[in-house]
């Protein structure tokens, strides 16, 4: 499989990137907001879901992978600690919540209710694989709640 590079500037844009890294692992140490060039950035255990469909592989692969946002005006964290550099998260979703056009605010979601909310001036996103993949261990199951 080629190396996955897709960038976002909508909100459909961004639904694509979303779907890419439903069920991403991300370890707190491995995220920054640099606020002097107002960019976020973070590394991510991306689960190929595209590959996983593709060769309907039982486990499916990681791939290492590289999220940053652009024209940041304000990052905050919801439900989890900074500090803890080695705490790992699992993404579920990118949002985005409109305010005036068009800036808004993108918020990455974990399992467990923790986010990552970025008042942004307008959405300016990428998504890079960095080239390491492996299996993964299992396939992420998703239950429905009913």
């Amino acid at each position: 499989m080629k190396d996955l590079k897709l960038i976002a500037l909508d909100p459909e844009d961004l639904r694509v990137l979303s779907c890419h890294l439903q069920d991403a692992i991300i370890r707190v140490g491995d995220m920054a907001y640099l606020s002097r060039e107002m960019r976020f950035a973070a590394i991510a255990n991306r689960f190929d879901w595209e590959a996983a469909v593709q060769t309907e592989q039982a486990e499916g692969q990681r791939r290492r992978s590289g999220l940053r946002f652009e024209r940041v005006k304000a990052a905050r964290v919801l439900g989890f600690d900074l500090q803890n550099k080695d705490a790992v998260l699992e993404l579920l979703a990118l949002t985005f919540d409109p305010a005036e056009e068009p800036s808004g605010s993108i918020t990455l979601h974990f399992a467990g209710g923790a986010a990552v909310q970025l008042q942004v001036e307008c959405i300016e996103a990428e998504l890079r694989d960095l080239g390491a993949v492996w299996r993964a261990q299992s396939k992420p199951v998703h239950t429905i709640d009913e």
